[in-house]
């Protein structure tokens, strides 16, 4: 196939993109639809466990964490800690990591669309839903990122926001679609996934997310898309709450994740490998695929289990107040605040023991070193995580950052 050719279709029947989803009379479907119970189960749980202000900052956090994660599979490394300095507009000054962070920043922007609700239900499996994902994060991105080279001819091609590639692609052994039949196939994609019940879409999930990488939609992106829409996906049928991503887990089981979705690229093997044009060992990596969400919101439930987070938080409060980087009766106010889930600034005072002069300085201080906000300055306090605490406070939720 040559690079030139550009915007044929060569008449694929969408018949081999089957099977898009496990049958229920395959034999691994018993133990998949146990997994999906577990997860809906365990996920609904650790939602239920967190108060609403909790909920928030969290999810804020996830993002983060999401993004990071997310990049780092496509060999992106952008700590979250500057991360968040370029959701501050803090960039570095090479000009490498800048575009980066702004990478970070664009999957950031895209993801909290989706948690409040942009893509929702059906749409995520649409042709135009997924086309705006991409067109959300490219549009994002800064010139330098938006180009790829042919592997075959070294020629630099452009990438626009949102556009189904006119091109032909291979990724490793996997020769893609070609880019004139990319409208029908994503049609069938819509078709069966869009028309699904929520525990039938928990399941048929991980099939979605190949599918979509097999198709290959665009130029560059189909991954970050492709987990993105799975993070729609989960958000929607689970009520999530944002507050735990697959993501992590991909990334830290990176090479089985990578030789799973392989695998599934094989054709059928033989009469008991399922039935349609590809092998079942979609079913493998659908079983991976909820078993690592299972992990994800185990590890965040552990994190954030009262007692401990609480001792985290008061032991670092205690050390900045000995270093004189807080005030005295600081971690009273981080106890309220964990406790109530959000704190009047007029309690401060009383929970502090404290006159008001005083407690508006220890208020301040706390604010100022970024663990907690409000929406105003009469608004309730909350805690948030910063991400330079992580390590202190959440700790496994990603790497140190290197000096």
């Amino acid at each position: 196939m040559k690079a030139d050719i550009q915007a044929a279709d060569r008449g694929e029947p969408v018949s081999l993109m089957e099977p898009l989803l496990i049958s229920g009379d395959s034999r691994h479907r018993g133990a998949l639809t146990d997994l999906a119970f577990e997860l809906t189960q365990k996920s609904a749980g650790f939602r239920r466990s967190l108060p609403a202000s909790l909920l928030v900052s969290l999810a804020r956090l996830v993002r983060a964490m999401n993004c990071y994660y997310s990049n780092l599979i496509e060999g992106h490394d952008t700590h979250p800690v500057d991360i968040e300095r370029a959701l501050k507009n803090d960039y570095s000054k090479d000009a490498h990591k800048r575009d980066l962070q702004l990478e970070a920043k664009a999957h950031i922007q895209v993801q909290e669309w989706i948690d409040g609700g942009g893509l929702k239900g059906a749409q995520v499996f649409t042709a135009q839903g997924i086309c705006e994902i991409h067109q959300r994060f490219c549009e994002l991105l800064p010139e330098d990122l938006l180009w790829v080279e042919d592997p075959a001819t070294k020629e630099r091609i452009h990438v626009v926001p949102g556009e189904l590639r006119k091109r032909d692609v291979q990724v490793g052994r996997h020769v893609a679609i070609s880019p004139g039949a990319l409208l029908r196939f994503l049609q069938r994609f819509e078709q069966v996934y869009a028309s699904l019940g929520k525990t039938e879409t928990i399941i048929a999930g991980a099939a979605a997310h190949h599918r979509l990488l097999w198709m290959h939609p665009f130029l560059d992106g189909n991954g970050r898309v492709a987990r993105l829409m799975s993070h729609a996906v989960l958000l929607d049928t689970l009520d999530s709450g944002a507050v735990w991503s697959v993501a992590r887990g991909l990334a830290r089981n990176v090479e089985q994740y990578k030789q799973l979705l392989a695998n599934c690229d094989q054709i059928r093997r033989n009469d008991l490998d399922g039935r349609g044009t590809l092998s079942e060992a979609r079913a493998d990596f659908t079983r991976f695929f909820l078993t690592i969400c299972i992990d994800q919101v185990t590890f965040m439930e552990s994190l954030v289990q009262p007692d401990r987070l609480r001792t985290r938080i008061l032991l670092w409060a205690e050390e900045e107040i000995r270093l004189g980087k807080l005030p005295p009766k600081s971690g009273s106010i981080l106890e309220a605040v964990l406790y109530r889930g959000e704190l009047p600034r007029g309690d401060a005072a009383a929970i502090a023991g404290t006159g008001e002069r005083q407690a508006r300085r220890i208020v301040s201080a706390l604010v100022e070193a970024g663990v907690l906000v409000s929406d105003g300055a009469r608004a309730p306090l909350r805690l948030t995580f910063p991400a330079t605490l992580a390590q202190r406070w959440m700790p496994g939720l990603f790497p140190e950052k290197a000096e």
